[in-house]
């Protein structure tokens, strides 16, 4: 049943998504430049609220736009209308919904689902992840030089050592392709499905993060903080990857630098 809704709740989201794309919407501005919200971000989400109420009215709720509606739950959906607002905004079909759902605080099912390329991941702990019912894996590459990575960066620029210019340029310097596509969620939904081998971000909030960490964990890779902990999606840092260059891109993400190989090979 919450499986069921789930489902629901991100293909009702999307269709909402899909009837404003390219069309004209009201557009607003959060904290930061380029920060956006549109009138299709609150009217996603007023769909998936009433899905959710529907089945589970006493459910907890935190999400991107409405923020906490707190409840006497143990059951909490965590929730991005869209993610990659300005992807949607500009007529960019790299944006999705992404809902993730925790049950006494551990993740327990998540779904991102972007309508405009007909792709439908989700997760459930302990069962895999899938791709449009497919079961996914995560890649095999184990260097970083060898590696497809992809990154993002934040509104409202984190003037720290190591900051997300300095990583990408380290690595780009090095001729790692670094892609950045606007939109987490999708980031680590294709780290899940193997086509990116690793994903950084270091300003990342609870609802971008929520359904894609499981997604990346259930595919066989590996999720932490900067720091290489247990990743939660309450802490901005985020390091995703199939496991195998993972220490690698720790260690570059925090000052380290990338291993290059040796002219003879």
């Amino acid at each position: 049943m919450l499986k069921h809704t789930l489902l629901k709740a991100v293909q009702t989201g999307a269709a909402v998504m899909q009837s404003y794309f390219n069309g004209t919407f009201e557009i607003t501005n959060k904290e930061g430049i380029n920060n956006l919200v549109t009138e299709a971000d609150h009217a996603s989400e007023k769909a998936i609220f009433e899905v959710i109420r529907q089945d589970y009215p006493s459910h907890y709720i935190l999400s991107e736009e409405s923020g906490e509606i707190i409840q006497d739950s143990n059951y909490k959906w965590i929730i991005d209308p869209i993610d990659g607002t300005v992807n949607f905004a500009n007529g960019i079909p790299l944006c999705c919904v992404s809902i993730g759902i925790e049950q006494d605080g551990k993740m327990i099912l998540g779904a991102v689902y972007n309508p405009f390329i007909n792709e439908l991941f989700f997760a459930q702990k302990g069962f895999g992840a899938t791709l449009n019912d497919k079961i996914i894996h995560v890649s095999k590459k184990t260097e970083v030089i060898k590696s497809a990575l992809v990154t993002g960066f934040p509104y409202t620029y984190l003037d720290a050592p190591n900051g997300p210019l300095q990583i990408f340029e380290k690595l780009i310097r090095k001729g790692v392709p670094v892609r950045r596509l606007g939109s987490a969620a999708i980031d680590l939904c294709w780290v899940a499905a193997g086509r990116f081998d690793g994903f950084y971000e270091h300003k990342l909030q609870a609802w971008d993060s929520a359904a894609g960490f499981l997604m990346v964990e259930e595919a066989g890779g590996k999720v932490t903080d900067f720091t290489g902990n247990h990743y939660s999606p309450y802490q901005p840092h985020i390091l995703a990857t199939n496991g195998h260059i993972h220490q690698e891109l720790l260690d570059i993400v925090n000052g380290g630098e990338v291993k290059t190989i040796p002219a003879h090979q």
